[in-house]
C-alpha cells in the first residue's frame, strides 16, 4: 500500500507541475518577446535621431541630454518600460533636431538626387 500511494503522489506531483508549465510557457515567450519588440523599436528610435543629429550642422543641447538618457536606457537593458521610455526620448530628440533641420534648409529639405545645374550650363 505505502509503495502504490508513492507513486500515485509522485504522478499527481508530475502532472499538476505539467499544467503550471503548459498555462506559464506560452506567457513567459509572450513577455520575452514584448520585450524584444520593445527593444527593437527602441534601437531604431535612438538610430533614427542620431541620423537626424548628423544631418544638423548645430548642436542642440535638450536633443542631446534626450538621446544621451535613451541611449543610457539602452545600455542597461530594463524591461519594456525602460525601452518605452528610452524610444520616447529618442523620438522627441528626433523631433527636435528635424524642426532644426527643416529651419536651417528654409522648410524645404533637398534631397541628395536633388542636383541643379550651375548657371550657366545645361542639364
Amino acid at each position: 500500500m505505502g509503495r502504490s500511494l508513492l507513486v500515485w503522489l509522485v504522478g499527481g506531483v508530475l502532472l499538476l507541475g505539467a499544467g503550471f508549465v503548459t498555462a506559464l510557457l506560452p506567457r513567459w515567450w509572450g513577455r520575452a518577446q514584448d520585450r524584444n519588440v520593445a527593444w527593437s523599436t527602441a534601437r531604431t528610435a535612438i538610430d533614427s535621431a542620431a541620423v537626424s543629429r548628423d544631418a544638423v550642422p548645430s548642436s542642440i543641447a535638450e536633443a542631446e541630454r534626450l538621446l544621451a538618457r535613451a541611449e543610457h536606457l539602452a545600455a542597461g537593458r530594463g524591461g519594456v518600460r525602460a525601452a518605452r521610455t528610452a524610444t520616447g526620448h529618442a523620438r522627441r530628440a528626433d523631433e527636435l533636431w528635424q524642426a532644426a533641420h527643416r529651419e536651417g534648409t528654409g522648410g524645404t529639405a533637398r534631397r541628395t538626387g536633388d542636383v541643379r545645374p550651375a548657371e550657366g550650363t545645361t542639364a
